[in-house]
């Protein structure tokens, strides 16, 4: 008994983790074997003699700052910004709109640093309000994002002592998506920053930060085939339609220079590959859109460390937008700190069985679904006969529904082993996400909720295999002339027995799909 419940178990944990290997793409990024070399270790920028000797550099804290809340007209609807104005600086100024990242909306809590700094140094800043009434986790649209910023160029270009001919745009993460796209459809900007830039589509980019999040947590390996298999979902149409938005063709038209920096700690963003598909890219345009690189030493996301804007940015910033154009094609092009970029942002395999989110959901619903109908109908029927039998005055002549013995326990069990699986699963997989996003580590969550969230699979296939086990009991003393011994009598012990088993599989495939059987096939 014992060991031919050993053997059904680990028969059906060998064919669950073939099917899980077949259900779907594997995860193994490339290794980045080629790392970008900086030409020096200070990010000081290049080629300010000239515009030193004119007095048109302005270190940072120059001037005291004026801050004006502004309102910026949309196409049907309007945006409140802050305007900053360095008292004293005089006439034909450099001009700089900032251009939101995912995380930010609002023009009071956004590079309020950044945009404070570079106004004391003489640079007028424009941070606009994200439009968010057409902004949505389900829906972005780039090219339309792009158009309601440049109004905030308009606008800038249009304030006293500003030279409209020196206006430029500073973009931030999800934002230098947008930056490119405002750059073609108004050739008269005059630079870009890019900042903490993805480069690649915004698919890629998250298979990439999840990758870099999860080693950092110090996850199981078999963990890692879910990135493929999250990330790559394919969802109705309309939900995260700008998914595989690629910024490349845009990136290809830039007619004007490139300021491109990155924080070496930050590993949401391949800051390596990124630089190179700038310059590569932007390098289609020949000499006019020269690109300069900056990494910073232990800099995150938001170029900051504890919490504070590394003080050189704003500087660097600063003297490279006021130094146009002799700043632009100045070396050293790539100077900083050695980034080390560990894997490629390659593209997100496609999804084949679980690969659309209408499934993964409907298929657990289902599950759930079946679970309950048998049990549910079962009880329903038997309420309904009992009825009927005190009506009459007689007990029914139809058989009672029944199992056989043991079995009631068993399909009870399988059904909550797989519920209970399917929910560890999912709270490991929230707690891991939250570690993550916070740059910790925990193993007793990372190692020991895995190793209980498998043992909860393992417990699932056990009593499956015991279900097996009494079945082919049954059926072995009916051959032996055991005219009584069935699996199931009458319709509703059919229909439970069924859906039961029915539900649980599909919580196990469900479960399969996301790794929990894995064997290293």
């Amino acid at each position: 008994m014992v060991l031919r419940t050993i053997a059904s178990s680990a028969a059906l944990l060998v064919g669950l983790a073939i099917i899980g290997s077949l259900a779907g793409p594997a995860w193994d990024p490339v290794p980045n074997s080629d790392h970008l070399r900086p030409t020096a270790a200070s990010t000081e920028i290049g080629g300010q003699e000239a515009a030193k000797e004119a007095g048109l550099i302005h270190p940072v804290g120059s001037f005291d700052v004026h801050e004006t809340t502004v309102h910026i007209q949309l196409d049907g609807y309007d945006v409140s910004g802050i305007l900053r104005q360095p008292v004293g600086a005089g006439t034909d100024l450099p001009g700089m709109v900032f251009v939101h990242g995912a995380g930010t909306g609002k023009a009071y809590e956004a590079f309020v640093e950044q945009a404070s700094q570079l106004a004391s140094a003489g640079v007028v800043t424009l941070v606009p309000d994200k439009r968010l009434d057409t902004y949505s986790t389900w829906h972005r649209d780039y090219v339309a994002m792009a158009s309601d910023y440049l109004k905030s160029v308009d606008y800038l270009r249009g304030v006293p002592g500003v030279d409209p001919a020196k206006v430029g745009v500073y973009g931030e993460s999800e934002g230098t998506w947008i930056v490119p796209i405002m750059q073609v459809k108004d050739p008269k900007i005059a630079y870009t920053v890019l900042v903490s830039s993805p480069v690649v589509e915004p698919r890629r980019q998250a298979a990439f930060a999840v990758d870099n999040y999860l080693r950092a947590t110090g996850v199981p390996q078999q963990v890692f085939r879910a990135i493929p298999r999250a990330v790559g979902i394919q969802l109705p149409r309309g939900l995260l339609d700008y998914a595989d938005f690629d910024v490349t063709p845009w990136l290809e038209q830039q007619t004007a220079p490139i300021l491109v920096v990155y924080g070496t700690g930050d590993p949401s963003m391949p800051i390596e590959q990124g630089a190179r598909q700038i310059i590569a890219n932007a390098a289609v345009s020949g000499p006019s859109a020269p690109v300069t690189v900056r990494f910073y030493k232990g800099a995150n996301h938001g170029l900051r460390i504890d919490d504070v804007v590394v003080p050189e940015l704003a500087r660097d910033i600063g003297a490279w937008v006021q130094g146009l154009p002799g700043t632009a094609g100045a070396d050293p092009h790539i100077a900083g700190d050695q980034p080390h970029q560990v894997y490629l942002a390659s593209p997100v395999p496609k999804t084949r069985w679980w690969g659309s989110s209408d499934v993964i959901l409907g298929s657990v619903i289902g599950a759930v679904a079946l679970l309950l109908v048998g049990p549910l109908v079962w009880g329903v029927v038997a309420v309904v006969q009992r009825i009927a039998a005190v009506g009459r005055g007689t007990p029914s002549s139809r058989p009672r529904a029944r199992l056989a013995p043991g079995m009631r326990p068993l399909l009870l069990a399988l059904g909550l082993t797989s519920v209970v699986t399917l929910v560890a699963l999912v709270v490991y997989l929230m707690a891991v996400a939250r570690l993550a996003l916070n740059y910790m580590t925990d193993d007793l969550v990372v190692q020991g909720g895995w190793i209980g969230v498998r043992l909860l699979g393992v417990g699932a296939v056990v009593v499956a295999a015991l279900i097996i086990g009494r079945v082919r009991d049954v059926r072995q003393a009916r051959r032996e002339g055991d005219a009584g011994s069935r699996v199931a009598v009458a319709w509703p012990a059919h229909l439970t027995l069924w859906s039961a088993l029915a539900g649980s599989a599909l919580l196990l495939l469900w479960l399969t799909y996301w790794g929990v059987f894995q064997l290293g096939i």
